[in-house]
C-alpha cells in the first residue's frame, strides 16, 4: 500500500511540475502579444517589423525543440528545463531594453522563444510519458497540456493588470521575474524512470539519427507533421494578433485581455476532455475533427456581428481547440516509436508546428499593414484547417513502428 501511494505521489509530482513548468513559460509566451502596440509605439519600428521578431519566436521554439529532445533524451530533461527557464526569464526582461528590430529578435525570437522550446511539449510530454503506463499517456498529455491553458489563463490579465498599474515596460520584466519560480520543477524532472512494454525492453537500442531516419520515411509521421504545421499557423496568428484582430473590430481595449484570457481557459477543458478521449477513440479521428471545428467557427465569426459577446464566444471556441491537438499529436508519436526517442521526434513535429508559426505570426502583421484588416489571414486559415482535416484521414495508427526498421511492426 505504501508502495503504490509512493508511486501515485511520484507521478503527480512529475505531472504537476510539467504542468506548472508549462503553464509559467506558454502563459508568458502567449501573453506577448498584449505588448505589440506598446513596443510598436515606443520603438516606431512599424506592426510589420516587430510581428516579424514574434515570427522570429515562433520558429525559435520550433527549432530548439528536437536539439533540446535529443539532449534530454539523453542526459535527463531537468538541467535542459533549467536552462529553459532561465533564458526565458532574461529574454522577457531585456526586451523592454530593445529598440532596434534585431534587438527585439534577440530578446523574443531567441532568448526568450529559445528557453520556451528548452522548457517546452518535446521536453515536458517526454518527460512523462516516460513514467507514465501507455493506457494514462492520454490523460498525462492532457494534463500537462492544461497547465500550459491555465497559465495563459492566469497571465494575460495578470500582464494587463500589471501593464495598467506599472507601465507596460516594468509589466514585462516583472513577467520575467515570475517565470523563474518554474525553475524548481526542473529538479523534479530531473531523472524520470522509463516505463517500458516487454516488446520495447526487448527491443535492440538505436540511436537517435536512427530513430529520425525511420519516422520520416513513414507516411503517418509526415502526415502528422503537416497537420500539426497547420496548428502552428492558426496558433501562434491567434496568440500574436488576438488583440489586434479585437481593435479592428472597434471593441474596447480590455476585451483583448479577457479574450487571451477566455482563449486560455477553454484550452484547458480543450486540452483535459481530449486527454479523456484519445483512449477512447482513434487519435487521428480526434485531429480531424479538430480541424474542421476550427474551420468552421472561424467562418461564423467573419459573418457574426463584431460585438463583446461574438469576440468572447469566439475566443472560446477557439480555446476549445487551440492546443488540443497536441495529446492526440504526441499520443500518436509514442504510438508509432515508443518513448525512447519521443522528445527528439514530438521536437521535430514540434519544429512543423513553428515553421508555420512563423507564417502566421509574420503573415498577421504583413497582411494587416496591406490591407488595414486580417480578413485574408482567417481565409487562408480555413482553407488550411479544411486541408488538415483531410490529411488526417490516411494515417495508419493500427500498428506501431520500431525505430530502425523500414515501417509499421505486424502484432
Amino acid at each position: 500500500m505504501t508502495d503504490s501511494k509512493s508511486l501515485r505521489f511520484g507521478l503527480w509530482a512529475v505531472l504537476l511540475a510539467a504542468a506548472g513548468a508549462f503553464a509559467l513559460t506558454m502563459g508568458v509566451r502567449q501573453s506577448m502579444g498584449l505588448f505589440l502596440s506598446p513596443l510598436n509605439t515606443a520603438t516606431g519600428l512599424g506592426v510589420g517589423s516587430i510581428s516579424l521578431a514574434f515570427a522570429f519566436g515562433q520558429l525559435s521554439w520550433g527549432l530548439t525543440q528536437p536539439f533540446a529532445g535529443a539532449i534530454a533524451d539523453k542526459v535527463g530533461a531537468g538541467r535542459v528545463i533549467a536552462l529553459g527557464v532561465v533564458l526565458v526569464a532574461l529574454g522577457t526582461f531585456i526586451t523592454p531594453l530593445m529598440s532596434s528590430t534585431l534587438g527585439l529578435i534577440f530578446a523574443i525570437g531567441v532568448l526568450a522563444a529559445g528557453g520556451a522550446g528548452m522548457a517546452g511539449p518535446a521536453v515536458l510530454m517526454a518527460a512523462t510519458s516516460r513514467l507514465i503506463a501507455p493506457e494514462r499517456r492520454g490523460m498525462a498529455t492532457g494534463i500537462v497540456n492544461a497547465g500550459g491553458s491555465f497559465g495563459q489563463f492566469v497571465m494575460a490579465p495578470l500582464a494587463g493588470a500589471l501593464s495598467a498599474g506599472l507601465g507596460w515596460s516594468a509589466a514585462m520584466q516583472v513577467l520575467g521575474v515570475i517565470v523563474l519560480v518554474a525553475v524548481p520543477a526542473a529538479f523534479v524532472l530531473k531523472n524520470p524512470g522509463v516505463v517500458q512494454t516487454a516488446s520495447a525492453a526487448a527491443a535492440p537500442p538505436v540511436s537517435s539519427k536512427e530513430a529520425l531516419r525511420t519516422a520520416l520515411a513513414y507516411p503517418g509521421f509526415r502526415l502528422l507533421a503537416l497537420g500539426f504545421f497547420v496548428c502552428g499557423f492558426h496558433v501562434a496568428f491567434l496568440g500574436t494578433h488576438l488583440p489586434g484582430v479585437i481593435a479592428a473590430c472597434g471593441l474596447p481595449a480590455q476585451y483583448a485581455g479577457w479574450s487571451l484570457a477566455m482563449l486560455g481557459l477553454f484550452n484547458i477543458v480543450g486540452s483535459l476532455l481530449m486527454g479523456w478521449a484519445v483512449s477512447r477513440w482513434r487519435m487521428k479521428s480526434l485531429l480531424s475533427g479538430v480541424y474542421a471545428v476550427r474551420a468552421i467557427a472561424i467562418g461564423l465569426f467573419l459573418l457574426a456581428p463584431k460585438t463583446g459577446t461574438t469576440a468572447l464566444v469566439f475566443a472560446a471556441v477557439m480555446g476549445l481547440s487551440f492546443l488540443s491537438t497536441v495529446p492526440p499529436t504526441a499520443g500518436l508519436v509514442a504510438k508509432f516509436f515508443g518513448v525512447s526517442h519521443m522528445a527528439t521526434l514530438f521536437g521535430v513535429v514540434m519544429l512543423t508546428h513553428q515553421i508555420g508559426g512563423f507564417l502566421g505570426a509574420w503573415m498577421g502583421g504583413r497582411v494587416f499593414e496591406m490591407t488595414g484588416s486580417y480578413d485574408w489571414v482567417w481565409y487562408v486559415d480555413i482553407v488550411l484547417a479544411i486541408g488538415a482535416s483531410i490529411l488526417h484521414f490516411p494515417i495508419e495508427e493500427s500498428h506501431p513502428v520500431r525505430p530502425g526498421t523500414a515501417g509499421p511492426v505486424k502484432a
